[in-house]
């Protein structure tokens, strides 16, 4: 067995034993409200800090402003409670309206 191979069976086990854990331990352990309050807010600083750098970067440098403003759009849309395929769409549209109209912004 090849190095690479031991190396992706063993993530694959690692993967699924921290999958089961969360079902194995439900209601065997017991949180404080401080505990579930901070990883609440770690959830949500690492969903930002994800949408911050697809959105932002590209090939280590700056992704330009029109995939930024798309993904503004379709914050806005999503914050509104539109239908995913309208915020799906309104963030393509205008990503590409600004990548048509202003040069240099791709």
């Amino acid at each position: 067995m090849s190095a690479s191979v031991a190396v992706i069976l063993a993530l694959a086990v690692g993967t699924y034993a921290f999958r089961l854990v969360g079902p194995v331990l439900h209601g065997r352990v017991v949180l404080s409200a401080r505990v579930q309050e901070l990883l609440s807010a770690g959830a949500v600083v690492l969903l930002v800090a994800l949408l911050a750098t697809g959105a932002l970067t590209e090939g280590g440098g700056f992704a330009g402003w029109a995939r930024p403003a798309g993904v503004l759009v379709g914050g806005v849309l999503a914050w509104r409670r539109a239908p995913f395929v309208v915020v799906v769409l309104g963030a393509a549209a205008a990503a590409a309206l600004l990548r048509a109209v202003v040069p240099g912004s791709a």
